[in-house]
């Protein structure tokens, strides 16, 4: 998620089984308004609610819920192998952050486990398989790990093509797998054909609506995603984060007020989630392209109070390997309302975090460098292009030897 960010802030400022096609689908209710799910499971029957209850969860990008109700499951009945796939899935997080060194080991651990137990079925065995693939216990970087599990994952989805989650599944992973320099976008035209097909038939599964504004996030293809953006906040408005997606393609289109309204409703959603965990980047992610919104329709003052509610959040506040991403937004948004707003000597004036990391202070330093152009100020403008340079520099040298 940090380089995701870090990118996305920038673009900001710049353009101010067995096989299923012989099963029916059974669908319990939505549960706890998240959305609703069907993955057969060769488990006690009593935990199979549990475990669609933890897929939903999964789909939503609640990740921290989702591993209790994997763990839940679990406690059920132990031999439930597919229950520790739900439980590596959530540590995997495909578009939200890349796993750390020490992710990626507890991951290996939970898979292997998954692998040792008998008596899943060979649909289960395959889907455990092919998440193993991604935790494999050698030197692969994510780029890798994420192609290696999106070709297992295509098989699967292949093999299986009355599997729902499957598809949804293998979409994901192709997204997940994008390579960071694909301007013809061929994954997530990919996962687009895939996905707008299975929401022509689901139009309640959190994952289909929510990867399929994923992978339509970009001005070719934003008109793709608006129908699935129009309905996923309908299919789990208890999950902050689904509230806040459609955004995305709302802002991309600008449909301001829509944009606004959804980050509003995803702001109160973090703050009345009936004691279930959620860390503060997701009301912070909101609060960014709540800005944004209002001063594109002219609503500056209401900006301004969004960048400084952010002083009421705390590095504590947001979840492990996320800590990074308050301070980008501490950059960020102050900068973007000062440039967005022409005030360039406020611009010019802004100062990075005392320790923040290099993309961080980049961000400050481009706002003083677009400042400083319009001041005529020549030497800090030059000034301000060499730290900018500099920090950019940094920031790469970390991602590589990350």
């Amino acid at each position: 998620m940090t380089k995701y960010v870090f990118l996305l802030s920038l673009a900001s400022l710049l353009f101010s089984c067995p096989l299923l096609a012989q099963e029916e689908h059974h669908y319990t209710e939505p549960l706890e308004k998240i959305g609703k799910v069907s993955f057969p499971i060769t488990c006690d029957q009593s935990v199979q609610k549990e475990f669609e209850r933890g897929l939903a969860l999964l789909h939503s990008f609640w990740y921290e819920e989702a591993q209790k109700s994997f763990k839940q499951v679990l406690d059920q009945d132990p031999h439930c192998a597919i229950a520790y796939w739900g439980q590596a899935m959530s540590i995997y997080r495909p578009l939200w952050n890349r796993p750390t060194a020490s992710d990626l080991q507890n991951g290996r651990k939970v898979i292997q486990v998954a692998q040792t137990i008998d008596g899943n079925s060979q649909r289960e065995r395959d889907y455990i398989d092919a998440l193993a693939v991604f935790y494999g216990d050698d030197n692969r970087d994510y780029q890798k790990r994420s192609a290696d599990y999106c070709y297992v994952m295509q098989k699967l989805f292949a093999r299986y093509p009355g599997d729902w989650e499957a598809a949804v599944f293998y979409a994901l992973s192709l997204l997940g797998s994008q390579p960071d320099n694909d301007t013809k976008l061929k994954n997530p035209k990919k996962a687009i054909a895939i996905l707008a097909e299975l929401f022509k038939e689901e139009p309640s599964h959190p994952g289909v609506a929510h990867y399929l504004i994923h992978a339509a996030d970009n001005p070719h293809l934003a008109d793709l995603g608006l129908p699935a953006a129009r309905r996923y906040a309908q299919i789990a408005p208890a999950s902050p984060h689904a509230l806040h997606m459609p955004s995305h393609i709302f802002a991309r289109l600008g449909f301001w007020q829509e944009d606004i309204q959804s980050n509003l409703a995803s702001i109160a959603a973090t703050r009345q989630s009936s004691g279930m965990h959620v860390g503060a980047e997701h009301q912070i992610h909101a609060m960014e392209f709540l800005e944004y919104g209002y001063l594109q329709i002219g609503e500056n003052n209401k900006a301004k109070a969004v960048v400084d509610q952010l002083a009421a959040i705390h590095a504590d506040d947001v979840d492990p390997g996320l800590d990074g991403y308050l301070d980008r937004m501490r950059a960020h948004m102050p900068a973007m309302y000062a440039l967005e707003t022409h005030q360039w000597k406020e611009a010019l004036a802004l100062q990075p975090a005392a320790g923040a990391e290099p993309g961080s202070q980049a961000i400050t330093y481009w706002a003083r460098a677009v400042a400083a152009g319009h001041l005529r100020d020549v030497p800090a403008a030059r000034a301000a292009v060499q730290q900018y340079d500099a920090m950019v520099g940094s920031e790469v040298e970390l991602s590589l030897s990350s």
